[in-house]
């Protein structure tokens, strides 16, 4: 093992790389940047085969992921097939097609004194991307951080390590294609926790850490970074079915947001259900055991769903990542934000309701970075909101809150244009 004296000049090394990128990547003009995009989406699309250098790449760290015992939703994650690898190459082509933030100017106002003062957002700098069995992040943290004038470092997880290094080559190749400094994206290799504590420790060389992965990482990288991060511990939305709800509606979002990906943090995890509509509504819940869900429910739901398993005090809360759901039966409306409030993780939060005004209190209340009213949670997504890809989604609100695309990775600078005025 590298001993930390050789690790931390080779990290010290990529962010002085990317630093230097970076300068040149804040003044690029979006012509540059877009012909970097269109050419990382075009070298994508020639890759999506199977049988392509991306795809035998990736087909041995499935295969290692496998054998190794990772968990199903996390090998999941790390699969790209070709549908994938186009929808990959489809999200670049679409922030290539959106305006460029660096360089608005914000609310130019005259001051009294003939002073013109106003802000224009920029670029935040170095970026270091900590992610983990998701090689597709690889692609959409370097296109938005190109597109937003950000230098990253991408540092994704051993099981995805030769995914990510065929991916680095086509990005960088792509970028030096249309005159930008490759440096602009590199891949960081992996290794132990403790080159994770390294890189987030290198204040002054890296301006943001945005951590995507399991809860424990997410831990880790908050309590021993030397810069600021973007947290996002767990995904543990809830849908709540209101009193007079249309269950057909409500079933359809009880199966989408549970069954289609149940691996990812916008995946339903918790139901509440009104009593009113309990007895109508949760049988055909239970139906869904036939597509493998497994249902752990409060006592009330067992009396009206049999098979389900005893939910314990742990299950809410709790972010299962499998085709697990946990249901409990409440008595009003309050009782549901009441336990959204207590077992919430701040990402995101539905109700299915026929009540305008519930549906407004609802969206007020609820302390989420989405909250949808007769929605699936799994619209909680950058390319779902119309942001093209997304780098993470932000549960803290320093200084960003849900889905973070293009604005999300600037900072507003003040300028101020005068005629000599003095002080």
């Amino acid at each position: 093992m590298e001993s930390t004296a050789i690790l931390t000049e080779e990290l010290v090394e990529l962010a002085k790389r990317a630093r230097k990128a970076a300068r040149t990547l804040s003044t690029a003009s979006r012509e540059a940047k877009d012909r970097a995009l269109v050419a990382i989406a075009e070298a994508l699309r020639a890759q999506a085969a199977e049988g392509s250098p991306l795809r035998a790449a990736n087909a041995e760290d499935v295969e290692a992921a496998r054998a190794s015992g990772l968990a199903p939703a996390l090998v999941d994650r790390l699969i790209l097939d070709e549908p994938r690898i186009l929808g990959i190459a489809a999200a670049v082509t679409q922030i290539a097609s959106f305006e460029d933030p660096v360089g608005e100017v914000l609310g130019m106002k005259q001051r009294p004194n003939g002073l013109s003062v106003g802000q224009v957002r920029i670029p935040l700098g170095v970026i270091a991307m900590i992610y983990e069995a998701r090689p597709n992040v690889t692609v959409d943290s370097a296109a938005l951080c190109l597109k937003s004038g950000n230098a990253v470092l991408l540092r994704g997880g051993k099981e995805a390590a030769r995914s990510n290094a065929a991916l680095g080559e086509l990005v960088r190749a792509a970028v030096a294609s249309a005159g930008l400094p490759a440096d602009a994206v590199q891949i960081v290799p992996p290794s132990d926790r403790e080159g994770i504590r390294l890189l987030v420790g290198l204040a002054g060389r890296i301006d943001l850490v945005i951590p995507r992965g399991g809860e424990g990482l997410i831990r880790f990288v908050t309590e021993h970074a030397r810069v600021p991060v973007i947290q996002h511990y767990k995904g543990v939305c809830h849908l709540y079915v209101d009193e007079g709800a249309d269950l057909n509606m409500a079933l359809r979002l009880v199966e989408n947001g549970k069954l289609s990906r149940p691996g990812v943090c916008n995946a339903l995890e918790c139901l509440l259900v009104h009593e009113s509509v309990a007895l109508a509504f949760l049988p055909r819940v239970g139906k869904l055991a036939a597509q493998g869900l497994e249902i752990r429910g409060d006592q009330a739901t067992r009396a009206v769903i049999p098979s389900a398993k005893p939910a314990s005090t742990e299950d809410y809360g709790q972010e299962f990542l499998a085709p697990i759901l946990a249901i409990r039966i409440v008595g009003s409306f309050d009782e549901a934000l009441d336990h959204i409030a207590q077992y919430g993780s701040n990402h995101t939060e539905a109700i299915c309701t026929r009540s305008y005004e519930r549906a407004q209190r609802f969206s007020r209340a609820v302390d989420a970075s989405c909250v949808l009213v007769n929605a699936s949670t799994r619209f909680n997504d950058g390319g779902e909101l119309g942001l093209g890809a997304e780098i993470g989604i932000s549960t803290t609100k320093l200084h960003a809150y849900g889905p973070m695309g293009l604005e999300s990775l600037t900072a507003k600078k003040w300028i101020v244009f005068g005629e000599g005025q003095i002080r």
